[in-house]
């Protein structure tokens, strides 16, 4: 059965159970834990301790996505825009913490001015939605991005955004196609500058690719570059402009198993200044992405490089995040271990 799910030959497990034939590919480790619905760490044999994991607090995140009242919490609409930028901004400095205390008391406020500003109800679930995701809490994340999606009612300004945040939950739970499904859906025909489908775009481009559907992952990246080169890199919008969609690309690859090229791509778009201009939540998720195409290719000491630079630029991303641990435990394997990372495996709880 295992076999088959995996689409590899039964003397391919076997040689693998009795130790024959190693697991040296971290993409073969990743597929193998999908499969037998377990985090990749525990086949690394270094799974993390039960006090390490995501802040306190999601217990109350997921108390108020629970919660269908009114809202309790009376806010003016200029107050709760206030709010709510400055959860989006806690979140792009990857302060997840501060983001996840800050959740319960906007989420229910936000449903206090639902009918009168879903302007601000979107975004509200969607911020909630990329923590929860980030925290490997995929499923309550695909509610809060359900939520927001509801809330946008046939708005195409709001239900772009929202849209992708679906996907982005769903290609967390590896749910590639439906996610797939959900943004292609979602992106119109012609796209304007004047409209927010560019970080949709990247996500249907992500699932296409974690689908093996290369063809359409690029046709939709190309898209985006398009649209990106029209707009340029917008302050307004920091998750998209030129050099995402380049970073994009490079993701893109790992999802499709080219990883050769993905590491190409990616030290050739390191060099572009406006990387540096990202958030510090963008820049240190991409570099974990980095890090995996690395260890896919063999280059741990590479891999290490950047986990190590993705904890200066975000701490939190690396050490709170599940997949952090994960990529941190392959590399740990090592011997001896990239610089920095041992240390980044103990503050983590992993042992090697």
């Amino acid at each position: 059965m295992l076999a088959d799910r995996l689409g590899r030959s039964k003397s391919w497990v076997d040689k693998v159970e009795r130790g024959v034939r190693g697991l040296d590919r971290y993409s073969v480790i990743q597929e193998i834990a999908e499969v037998l619905r377990v985090d990749p760490s525990v086949l690394l044999g270094a799974p993390a301790p039960p006090s390490v994991g995501p802040p306190a607090g999601v217990d109350a995140v997921r108390a108020a996505l629970a919660s269908y009242d009114a809202g309790r919490t009376a806010l003016s609409p200029g107050e709760l825009r206030r709010q709510v930028t400055h959860a989006w901004l806690t979140y792009q400095h990857a302060h997840y913490a501060q983001t996840v205390r800050l959740l319960p008391g906007l989420l229910d406020a936000a449903r206090g001015l639902a009918g009168a500003a879903p302007e601000l109800l979107v975004p509200a679930y969607r911020v909630a939605s990329a923590v929860l995701v980030k925290l490997g809490e995929a499923d309550l994340g695909w509610l809060a991005a359900d939520r927001a999606m509801a809330g946008a009612g046939g708005d195409p300004l709001l239900a772009a955004p929202a849209a992708a945040s679906v996907g982005e939950a769903l290609r967390a739970l590896g749910r590639d196609r439906l996610a797939l499904a959900v943004t292609v859906t979602a992106v119109p025909t012609t796209t304007s500058t004047g409209t927010p489908h560019g970080p949709l775009l990247l996500q249907a481009a992500l699932a296409a690719a974690g689908c093996g559907e290369r063809r359409h992952a690029d046709d939709l990246l190309d898209r985006a570059a398009e649209l990106a080169a029209r707009r340029g890199d917008d302050p307004l919008c920091p998750g998209f402009g030129p050099v995402a969609v380049e970073l994009a690309r490079v993701v893109a690859a790992i999802g499709s198993g080219d990883a050769g090229a993905a590491v190409q791509r990616h030290e050739r778009v390191l060099r572009r200044e406006a990387w540096r201009r990202l958030p510090a939540e963008f820049r240190a998720a991409y570099l974990l992405d980095a890090a995996r195409a690395y260890l896919a290719v063999g280059d741990l000491r590479a891999a290490g490089r950047a986990v190590v630079e993705a904890d200066g630029v975000a701490p939190a991303e690396v050490r709170l995040r599940p997949v952090a641990r994960t990529v941190i435990a392959e590399i740990a394997r090592g011997r001896p271990a990239p610089a920095g990372v041992a240390r980044l495996a103990t503050l983590v709880g992993l042992t090697r």
